[in-house]
């Protein structure tokens, strides 16, 4: 049988179960002594305007992100507290576009997560991420 293992205090990897096939991990832990921030799904709205910017997926991605970031900085935490995502995706032809700019600004170790394609997105948005954060 195979062994978990939990690396950089946070990060659980085994060979019960496939391997991450994109930036995400497995699974991530916490401990006790802290508290969870919890995100509603961000899309590519800009705090500015409260428009959805222009530029197709790769734009949405990134402001999606760091409207993540604003929110969990005002909480207290940031990016690298994360510990799961879900990425909700109106197109999965859209899937490695969005996951090269995921993976740029979420950084390594990174959280666990859960990609969805659904049918339609507020405002005719490409991407809506939310964020479940672990700040200790």
């Amino acid at each position: 049988m195979s062994e978990a293992r939990v690396e950089s205090g946070r990060v659980v990897k085994t060979d019960s179960a496939p391997n991450a096939i994109g930036p995400y991990v497995q699974a991530r832990t916490g401990t006790l002594a802290g508290r969870w921030i919890v995100t509603s799904g961000q899309v590519g709205i800009d705090p500015a305007t409260q428009k959805l910017v222009s530029g197709g997926i790769v734009a949405e991605t990134e402001r999606a992100i760091r409207n993540l970031e604003g929110i969990l900085k005002a909480g207290g935490g940031s990016l690298a507290d994360i510990v799961k995502t879900t990425v909700f995706l109106a197109d999965m032809a859209e899937f490695r576009a969005m996951n090269e700019v995921y993976a740029k600004m979420m950084g390594e170790p990174f959280p666990s997560r859960s990609t969805v394609a659904v049918r339609e997105l507020p405002l005719s948005a490409r991407v809506e991420i939310e964020a479940w954060a672990f700040v200790a």
